[in-house]
């Protein structure tokens, strides 16, 4: 990286908790450590995955209307969507709140094992490694779940005249898995675990 004041050339690497990298020429501050430890990144990825099988199985919607009572989950949303012919929508549907998010999480737990372990000194930890990091854009983007979120809720609120609408146990875990995922990302920085690599370099 470029030091933004001389443009001295450095070389980022991983820094310790609580440690701000400097310009060696200007003293300028150039990087800080992230504020979550990989501990803390670790443990918000452990509650996603917990939270992410009940977020996409359990109903997240409950209707009441004239009598029947129909609830849906995530997984039947997408799937509803695309029966009615919308397949294209529902295909976005099912990558963004099902397939994104689950590959998002998985992907970055095992980046906090593999560093956690000290499994990227080894040559195959290291190319696994890499790969994840490569593919940890892509994936980021194809992760939507604030906009489910809102979706459901706006659908929800134009309901409300209509029919009696129930949040259920889906809601919460689809929810908390949302603001998870939020501060996780948050707090999961590229670059730090690219330094990572650089170390034996």
């Amino acid at each position: 990286m470029l030091c933004r004041a001389c443009d001295l050339a450095v070389s980022r690497r991983a820094l310790p908790s609580g440690v701000r990298a400097i310009c060696p020429r200007c003293k300028t501050p150039l990087y800080d450590t992230p504020y979550c430890a990989i501990d803390g990144v670790l443990a918000m990825c452990i509650a996603a995955l917990i939270l992410y099988i009940p977020a996409m199985l359990l109903p997240v919607l409950e209707m009441h209307f004239i009598g029947s009572v129909r609830t849906t989950t995530v997984w039947q949303g997408a799937l509803a969507v695309a029966d009615q012919g919308y397949w294209v929508v529902g295909l976005a549907v099912l990558i963004g709140a099902v397939v994104g998010p689950g590959l998002l999480i998985t992907s970055i737990f095992a980046q906090m094992l593999i560093i956690k372990t000290h499994y990227y000194r080894r040559p195959s930890g290291r190319r696994i490694l890499v790969v994840l990091l490569r593919y940890h854009k892509l994936l980021s983007q194809l992760s939507m779940l604030e906009i489910y979120v809102i979706s459901f809720l706006v659908t929800s609120f134009q309901l409300s005249d209509f029919a009696d609408v129930y949040f259920g146990m889906g809601t919460f875990c689809f929810t908390m898995l949302f603001l998870i995922v939020l501060f996780m990302l948050r707090e999961y920085k590229l670059e730090h675990m690219w330094g990572y690599l650089n170390e034996f370099e």
